[in-house]
Formats: C-alpha cells, sequence, structure tokens
C-alpha cells in the first residue's frame, strides 16, 4: 500500500491588501520524499498531479523533509515549476537533499527561523567491474549538473561554487539560505499554522542510518535470485531500481 508523503488542505485567508477572505491551497511535505522509487512509476506521480490540478489559483506547500528519492523530488519540481499560480515555498523544520530541490520551485521561499537547508551529493551503490563503476559515476554525475539546474535557477549563484557547496555537504541556517539566494526571506511566527502536521520522520541527518536504510532496501530488491545463484546486478538495473536514494 502506498504510503503518501503529501497530504492538500483548504483554509481561509484574509487578503492583507483588500481585507476579503479567500481560499488558500495549502500543500503540507512532511517526512521522507517517497519511501518507494518514482521511477518507472506511473501511478503515484499522476496521482500527485491529479490533486495538484484538482484547484486553481496560489499555492502555499509547507515543506519538513529529510529528503529521500531524486526522481520523485525532480517529478515534484517540475509540476510546481508548470503550475499555473503561485506557488510559495514555507519551511518550518528543514528542507534537506531531495526537499532542498522541491523547494527550489517557489516563486517565493520562506524559512523558519530555526529553520535548515541542506545540499549535498547524490549517492548510490554499485558493484561490478570498472567499466560498471564507470557508468555509475557517469550516471552520477549527470543527477548531479541536473539538481545544480534548480539550484541556479533560483540562487544566481555560479554552477562551480553549487558544486563545490554540494561536495561539502552545505548545512545553510535561516540567514545563510536568504544570503546565499535559496530562501527570499524568514518567516514570522505568526505565519506558522496552528495546525502544522509534525514530521513522519526524525529530522536527524545520519549518514551511516542512510546507508544503513539504502543496503536494506537494496537488499529487498535484489531477493529475486534463488539462493544457489550468485547474487549481482548491473549499474543500469540498480539505477532503475535504486535512484539516487538517500535521505
Amino acid at each position: 500500500m502506498m504510503k503518501k508523503f503529501w497530504n492538500w488542505k483548504s483554509r481561509k485567508i484574509r487578503d492583507q491588501d483588500s481585507g476579503e477572505e479567500r481560499i488558500e491551497r495549502v500543500l503540507f511535505l512532511n517526512g521522507t520524499i517517497a519511501e518507494e522509487s518514482w521511477y518507472d512509476d506511473e501511478v503515484t506521480p499522476a496521482l500527485f498531479k491529479e490533486e495538484l490540478m484538482a484547484g486553481s489559483g496560489d499555492i502555499t506547500v509547507w515543506i519538513n523533509s529529510p529528503g529521500g528519492d531524486c526522481v520523485a523530488a525532480a517529478q515534484i519540481y517540475n509540476m510546481l515549476m508548470d503550475y499555473k499560480g503561485n506557488v510559495t515555498v514555507k519551511i518550518d523544520g528543514i528542507a534537506a537533499s531531495a526537499a532542498s530541490v522541491i523547494a527550489m520551485a517557489g516563486t517565493k521561499v520562506w524559512i523558519s527561523p530555526v529553520g535548515m537547508l541542506m545540499i549535498h551529493n547524490p549517492a548510490t551503490i554499485a558493484w561490478g567491474d570498472s567499466g560498471e563503476m564507470q557508468k555509475a559515476i557517469e550516471m552520477l554525475e549527470s543527477v548531479k549538473d541536473s539538481i545544480i539546474n534548480a539550484y541556479e535557477i533560483k540562487t544566481g549563484l555560479s554552477r562551480t561554487k553549487l558544486s563545490h557547496m554540494m561536495d561539502a555537504e552545505t548545512w545553510m541556517d535561516a540567514g545563510k539560505a536568504v544570503e546565499l539566494g535559496f530562501a527570499d526571506g524568514i518567516l514570522k511566527r505568526s505565519e506558522v499554522p496552528d495546525d502544522m502536521e509534525p514530521p513522519a520522520v526524525s529530522m536527524l541527518y545520519s549518514e551511516a542510518a542512510a546507508v544503513n536504510s539504502l543496503m536494506d532496501k537494496i537488499a529487498a530488491k535484489c531477493r529475486t535470485k534463488p539462493k544457489t545463484e550468485p547474487m549481482g546486478r548491473s549499474v543500469d538495473s540498480l539505477y532503475e531500481r535504486l535512484n539516487l536514494l538517500k535521505n
């Protein structure tokens, strides 16, 4: 059964300029971005898009996520970028890894004074001969370039600087995120809704935990051959099933 990591709500707000009440569409992205990869998945992205396009007008997206599936993040980013209305992103807790890519789709991006944003290099696990290793390297370089595209469009920073920041696994507090252009401003406490949902997972980033989780996913995906046969998969197959999962 698919676990949705997103939740839509509608609420009445008062326009500061006209004083009139209007309905605001709100999208909450909490916890891991897709527990299963969206690669070669036509159902889940279609469901998200159907819900996105079910209404009209401006959207506010609240993000509190340590990251997840790069493929899902890329598709959500594209859908939000193509949406006809304004998309205001508000980072209440953390937008790390893949979640930071989604945040870049905001027409305006606001971050809590105690919020965090983190960017880093994509990662995967591969095995095989030198040719397979080279395929993995080339794949990761291509994915990194695509991620840099989103950061570059939003921040205006050079690709070289962004690449170095990803190499260093850069964590930004609210002030630094605004300074570097990843966010446009800092939220006031009064702007945080009372019904903000807590994240579904711990917001503490742990590389060891991420790798262990990744290994568990790989083991589960690769249990397709009899135990008498040697276990192994090509990088191409890994890409289809793994898709750079790193929380």
